[in-house]
This record gives C-alpha cells, sequence and structure tokens, in this order.
C-alpha cells in the first residue's frame, strides 16, 4: 500500500482514500457522509484561530487543519429510544470556524470530569497528591493545582485531544473520559490511521474457525506502523497525565510497558501507579 510517512504527504493521502470513498452512494459510505470533502483553512485562518481562542496549534496540528481539518457534512446517528427511531446529526471533527460553542465546552470537558473522578464511583487520587483530605474543598484545591500544569488539550473530535506542548518530544492524540485516558496515537500519522481506519481500507477480512465468522484486522504494513509507534521509548513523556493515564493497568501499554501489579512499586521505569484507597 505505501502508507507515506512523511505527515503532509500522508493527509493528503488520507484526503484522496476518504473522499473517494464518500463520493459512492453505496453500503460502504456512511450516513452523512455522501459526497463529503474536507475543509482546510488557510495560514491567515489559522492564525485567527489561535489568537480567538488564545491558544497555540504545534506545527503538526497546523499542517493537519490546512489540509483535513473538517468536512462539509454531519455524521447521521440513529439509534432507538423508548420504542421510537431517533435521527440526529453530529459533528466529525470539530470545525474551528463554526462549532465555537461546542468547542468551548469540550475544552473544559477533561477538567469537570476529572475532577468529578476524584469523588466519583472511580474514587481516583493519585500518588503524587499525597494524602487524601478528608475535605473536599482541601482535595479540590490539590486537584486544582496539578491540572494547572498540564499541557493544553485541543479538541479534534468528540472526546479526542491532542497534546499542545511544543517542549514535548511526542505531542499524542488522547481519548480522555475523566480519569480513564487512552493515547491514540503517539503522532497524527498514527492516529489518523487508528481514528479513520473504517475509511481508508487497511483491514481484510480473516476467518475465525472457531466462532466460523470473518472478522477484520489490520494488514501488515499499518500494523507494523502501529507497533513501532507504541513500542517503548524513554522520551515518550505526557507530564503529569502519564501518572492518571498509569493509574490503570489498561494504560501501560501505551507507554510499551508491561503492567505487572505485584512488582508495579519497583518497576524500573515507573515508581508507582496503583491507587491507594483512603484509609
Amino acid at each position: 500500500m505505501n502508507i507515506p510517512s512523511n505527515l503532509t504527504e500522508f493527509l493528503y493521502w488520507v484526503k484522496e482514500r476518504t473522499e473517494k470513498l464518500w463520493s459512492v452512494d453505496d453500503e460502504n459510505c456512511p450516513k452523512g457522509f455522501y459526497g463529503a470533502q474536507w475543509q482546510g483553512l488557510s495560514e491567515e485562518q489559522i492564525n485567527q484561530i489561535e489568537r480567538k481562542y488564545d491558544i497555540s496549534f504545534t506545527s503538526e496540528h497546523r499542517e493537519f487543519l490546512k489540509i483535513l481539518h473538517a468536512i462539509d457534512k454531519k455524521v447521521i446517528v440513529e439509534y432507538e429510544d423508548e420504542g421510537e427511531m431517533v435521527t440526529e446529526e453530529c459533528t466529525f471533527f470539530y470545525n474551528w470556524l463554526e462549532n465555537e460553542e461546542e468547542i468551548r465546552k469540550i475544552m473544559n470537558t477533561p477538567y469537570d470530569w476529572m475532577l468529578d473522578d476524584i469523588d466519583s464511583v472511580n474514587k481516583v487520587w493519585l500518588k503524587s497528591w499525597g494524602i487524601k483530605p478528608a475535605s473536599l474543598e482541601k482535595r479540590k484545591e490539590i486537584f486544582d493545582e496539578w491540572f494547572s500544569h498540564v499541557s493544553t488539550l485541543l479538541p479534534l473530535m468528540g472526546t479526542r485531544y491532542i497534546i499542545s506542548d511544543v517542549d514535548l518530544v511526542w505531542r499524542p492524540v488522547l481519548s480522555i473520559r475523566g480519569s480513564d485516558i487512552v493515547i491514540m496515537g503517539w503522532d497524527f500519522r498514527t492516529y489518523l490511521l487508528n481514528e479513520l481506519g473504517g475509511y481508508l481500507d487497511i483491514h481484510i477480512d480473516v476467518f475465525d474457525e472457531e466462532d466460523q465468522m470473518f472478522y477484520p484486522e489490520l494488514i501488515d504494513e499499518v500494523q507494523q506502523i502501529f507497533n513501532e509507534n507504541y513500542k517503548y521509548d524513554e522520551t515518550k513523556d505526557i507530564p503529569y497525565l502519564k501518572e492518571m493515564i498509569l493509574y490503570w493497568s489498561s494504560g501501560w501499554s501505551s507507554f510499551g510497558l508491561s503492567y505487572h501489579p505485584e512488582n508495579a512499586r519497583v518497576h524500573p521505569i515507573v515508581k508507582t501507579y496503583i491507587a491507594e484507597e483512603e484509609k
């Protein structure tokens, strides 16, 4: 398939393959996507957005915005509610020129959800926060101080955010639902292969003898890209948020680490990411 390694070439590759799929009105084209096209932004538009929201896009994010950014269609979602079929139009990738209210709301969501996880059913309390206070006010004070150091998180679509910190070697895209944080890709290329895989024809159907069914699997070229991207590298660090990600055992694989509860406290890379319940 020869997937481009250069980001600019890759983004045009994504644009061409997705728009080709969406140009045909058949079962392979998702509802609402027929005829969809990407709407890139100019340099001046990107600069205006930065000033408007008081943010800074990384060079990779700017390249994405210039070539892809958002599509000119809405996702059509259908579901059943109390016996009736409901149809809704939803945003795909956020349009920075049109979705101001939605974007401003979603930019504040990580803070709200993580704070809620402290006193919700998950009872999250990180090792670096010290002894858990009995006072809700004090717990919030500690959390606020910690969150003030978290790198800027800029939304892409849904609850997907890119780390916007030019000082980091890697600026991954994260899926954030409270303290449940998943790394969708350590760079834009891997993230888009992950997010848009269903529109890029990068799977093959493999027959499962036990289930007697066909299941989609990534082609070897894409699987190798994923394997390399998620391989352990000591430069893969997300200050402050890394501890939150490693709080859950499922987060370790994102850093190329293996989680072993019995020796987590003496792990050579990570000192401690095991929850300590309030006594």
